[in-house]
């Protein structure tokens, strides 16, 4: 949230701070997409992680700009909890 404050004749933005949690797949042809899944469709590319970081808080800003504009609701990943799973499958042999 972003609101104005007028302290005697100064006025200043406050700032919020929001949460989110990225998703960095590497791509067979190099590079990594990064997924916001807090946004749905919020979906980015970059050919390191430090540039798909880079450009997951681009494309993360532009989305909460596109929200603000429409007056919609910003979604957080403030109370997200992550986890993976590694799972074990028997391997089926085909005759």
């Amino acid at each position: 949230m972003t609101a104005l404050l007028l302290h005697g004749s100064i006025a200043s933005m406050a700032k919020a701070r929001y949460h989110y949690n990225i998703m960095l797949r590497p791509e067979p042809e190099g590079g990594y997409t990064a997924l916001v899944p807090a946004l749905p469709g919020c979906v980015t590319y970059g050919r390191t992680v430090d540039e798909a970081r880079e450009m997951a808080r681009d494309a993360i800003s532009g989305y909460i700009a596109s929200l603000r504009k429409h007056k919609d609701p910003i979604p957080t990943d403030d109370k997200t909890l992550v986890a993976s799973l590694d799972l074990e499958y028997a391997e089926v042999t085909r005759r």
